[in-house]
């Protein structure tokens, strides 16, 4: 093995506790990040969950069957969610929103809706404009499918 790669950081081990997902490295480093940072995991079922392949020589986990990936770069990211931010207040307020219609309608995927919704991620003023105008156009649809 070359030098370069000894001193490389890689998955060794892999487990969630506590509504997170954790991971400890060969140099036995241990990171963990908010389910909520993926939303995929967040919404599987602890079979679901456990059923990943380490990838990529040690730097990457697969889910096959959730089609999910994450690289050992993401679990350097510190950030927590924002529970309380201005996406999930507008879906706070309507529960029966189905998200991945609504990500249709906006031309995003689900996920990152989702990483909007649990405050993982911010959106930027005009992908929130987005947001609130396809809310805004559904309303209207409903307004006029029960008139």
């Amino acid at each position: 093995m070359r030098k370069d790669m000894e001193a490389t950081e890689k998955i060794q081990n892999v487990w969630f506790e506590d509504e997170r997902i954790y991971m400890r490295s060969n140099l036995g480093n241990v990171y963990s990040r908010p389910l909520e940072a993926f939303p995929s995991l967040k919404d599987a079922n602890e079979k679901e969950r456990e059923n990943f392949t380490i990838e990529m020589h040690g730097v990457a986990l697969r889910w096959k069957e959730l089609d999910e990936d994450i690289h050992i770069s993401s679990f350097y990211d510190c950030t927590e969610p924002e529970r309380n931010n201005p996406v999930a207040t507008l879906f706070a307020m309507f529960p029966q929103l189905n998200i991945s219609e609504v990500a249709k309608m906006i031309g995003i995927h689900k996920s990152l809706l989702s990483q909007y919704i649990y405050g993982v991620k911010t959106p930027s003023d005009k992908r929130m404009n987005e947001i609130k105008s396809a809310l805004h156009s559904l309303g209207m649809r409903l307004i006029s499918a029960s008139a």
